[in-house]
């Protein structure tokens, strides 16, 4: 053993200056620096650790039936991502941030290289950045879900996919449209909380407003009364009178609140629940005014008849 010493010994003196000096330099570096690093790097892997814990606990939760009203499973599962992905970025940056300074890189000029370089992808991605951030407010917001039937400008559909980059909808002809969450300016959901059917009904003028009023509200009462489309209704149908006098009928609203996304049966079931009462009642609807002029016995008189 003491042979070994006495050799190693031997040979660091036989190494050039150069090397000793570096070996000295890399042991000051080490007992100042070394705990300091493996203390940035831990810290970093535990904070790293806690955080992919708790999106998957919330990944979890997205999954249970205990959501908080407001709240959807798709939301929850979108948050958990996007606060996986740049939790990780930033906790990454930080530790860079405080290991490179420890090597004695200067961090002055890679922060001014990194703002460069940010600002031409910036430049370059613009379009994807707004598809981004507008798709994280529209699922923060719960502003739509999969499943619901919406207006995204001039496109209507139920939506089949949505993601931060785009929304996928399906028309009722069938037709897939995608759009990216950029375009998005105004949404119009037609399956939030209740939707209602406003149905216009023409009447003929000689019909009492009394009666088609009453008619009007027994058949809605009729249809709310149906087992197979009371769960559908959520409230009282309502008749608020005349909506409309116009060249040949008068136009009387009657509303009805229903489920989301029910309401087209709902006004399908409504109108022939209409026509029924109508019928049963003997309330005429306008039609089509015909005038038969006929030959008068007297030159240059004639005998209209409506």
């Amino acid at each position: 053993m003491l042979r070994l010493n006495i050799l190693a010994a031997a040979f660091l003196g036989a190494l050039p200056a150069e090397w000793q000096d570096w070996r000295a330099d890399a042991s000051s570096w080490a007992r100042h620096n070394l705990v300091r690093l493996l203390g940035v790097v831990l810290l970093a892997l535990l904070l790293i650790e806690l955080l992919k814990a708790a999106t998957r606990r919330l990944g979890r939760f997205s999954h249970s039936q205990q959501l908080p009203h407001g709240l959807r499973a798709q939301q929850l599962r979108t948050l958990a991502t996007v606060i996986d992905s740049v939790g990780i970025a930033v906790i990454i940056f930080l530790a860079l941030m405080q290991a490179l300074p420890m090597f004695g890189i200067d961090m002055k000029p890679l922060l001014a290289s990194a703002g460069i370089a940010g600002l031409a992808i910036g430049f370059g991605a613009q379009t994807l950045v707004k598809d981004v951030l507008n798709g994280f407010f529209i699922l923060v917001e719960n502003q739509y879900d999969i499943g619901d039937t919406v207006r995204l400008g001039p496109v209507k559909g139920t939506v089949e996919e949505m993601t931060l980059r785009r929304t996928v909808l399906r028309d009722a002809d069938g037709s897939v449209h995608i759009v990216p969450n950029s375009e998005i300016k105004i949404v119009t959901n037609m399956t939030r909380d209740w939707t209602q059917v406003s149905l216009h009904v023409p009447v003929a003028y000689s019909e009492p407003s009394e009666k088609v009023i009453r008619v009007l509200r027994e058949a809605a009462e009729e249809l709310r009364n149906d087992a197979e489309f009371a769960p559908d209704i959520v409230s009282e149908p309502e008749v608020p009178g005349i909506e409309r006098v116009g060249a040949g009928e008068v136009d009387y609203l009657l509303l009805v609140k229903t489920q989301p996304g029910a309401q087209y049966r709902v006004s399908r079931a409504l109108r022939r629940k209409v026509k029924e009462c109508f019928e049963r009642n003997q309330i005429q609807v306008p039609g089509p005014t015909k005038i038969y002029v006929a030959a008068s016995d007297r030159p240059g008189q004639e005998e209209i008849k409506q």
